[in-house]
């Protein structure tokens, strides 16, 4: 009875079934948002994520986890992007977001290219590539997790992409602003590579403010019109994988059911249904911290239990060309964003 139990139950998780995976994540995930304050230039996600792979790999939580985990690497995972919505008001980033579109859309056309290029020469499969594209052309842990219920990638290659993302945001936000003091870059010449080259938020707020008040100002509105982005971006990879889906059906001579709806991104609407509320004013000021705070942990709970799934075993198997992608498509994004300024004579 024990075993037909136990099978059903993965199959068809239950709410109850859900609880101890949940508690494991979310456990793990106050943790690792408390050490995250102690150790900005990390950051609570990447610590999480960290703790939860370690967890996975030396403890190796049983079965009756595994509903909840997947829940939480799911669905926590969407609601963190929908409540990150919330803080974004579109009104606020649009004048800042108009002057930097022109270098903003060629890093992330590099980015996506490098990541095609390189990574087909280095024999990186599609989703690590795409995963490793999308982090380093918008918006690092933040856009891995959008993009992650679309093209169902492994646990172990979400985990992957996320470490590799942060170990490049770390040489950044050390590299960057010793290099904008030998180029005698202007404050809002670097703001703009920062905000267009650095990808997560905090590093790119790190790297902006420790060069000045002013280029932290301007890198961190610059980022969060990028961080948008994710948005159509989302919706071309959701169109892609339904066609793609479909063309197999017909290729195989077979009855295809899938169709666009059963993958695309909701939340990406619900998201922006959160920041038109916030650009109409419908979210009191008084509670936008607590917001900000509800969606940084939430995305760390969701990256904890993506930590939890990762396999160690099978992304060392995957080597080292993972990070010489990441690597190779950082310094072009960096190296592009600051041609683009020198040409229109932004720097």
């Amino acid at each position: 009875m024990n075993a037909p139990s136990s099978i059903a139950t993965l199959i068809r998780p239950t709410l109850r079934s859900r609880v101890p995976g949940l508690l494991l994540a979310v456990a793990i995930g106050v943790l690792a948002m408390v050490l995250g304050r102690y150790a900005p230039l990390i950051g609570g996600p990447v610590i999480g994520i960290v703790l939860g792979i370690l967890v996975r790999n030396l403890l190796s939580p049983g079965e009756r986890y595994q509903p909840g985990i997947a829940f939480a690497g799911k669905y926590v995972l969407q609601w963190s992007i929908i409540a990150l919505g919330f803080g974004l008001s579109l009104s606020q980033v649009a004048k800042t977001g108009l002057e930097s579109l022109s270098v903003t859309l060629v890093t992330m056309t590099v980015a996506f290219l490098a990541a095609w290029l390189l990574g087909r020469w280095l024999g990186v499969h599609d989703k690590l590539k795409i995963l490793i594209g999308v982090g380093t052309a918008i918006c690092g842990g933040s856009a891995i997790a959008a993009v992650t219920p679309i093209i169902r990638p492994d646990d172990h290659d979400t985990a992957f992409a996320i470490s590799t993302i942060f170990l490049f945001n770390l040489v950044a936000v050390l590299l960057f602003p010793l290099l904008g003091h030998l180029m005698h870059m202007s404050d809002l010449g670097f703001g703009l590579w920062a905000g267009t080259a650095i990808n997560d938020t905090s590093s790119v707020v790190a790297a902006g403010y420790s060069y000045s008040h002013a280029a932290g100002d301007y890198a961190t509105i610059v980022k969060l019109t990028r961080a948008t982005l994710i948005i159509p971006v989302c919706l071309v990879l959701a169109f892609a994988v339904a066609a793609r889906e479909n063309r197999k059906h017909k290729e195989a001579g077979t009855v295809g059911h899938f169709s666009l709806a059963s993958i695309f991104p909701w939340f990406i609407l619900w998201f922006l249904v959160a920041s038109a509320m916030r650009t109409a004013g419908l979210i009191p000021t008084a509670i936008q911290p607590a917001i900000h705070m509800l969606a940084e942990f939430l995305i760390i709970v969701a990256l904890t239990a993506i930590g939890l799934s990762a396999n160690l075993r099978r992304m060392a198997a995957s080597g080292a060309r993972p990070i010489l992608l990441g690597l190779g498509v950082w310094i072009a994004v960096s190296v592009s964003s600051l041609l683009v300024q020198l040409v229109i004579g932004q720097l």
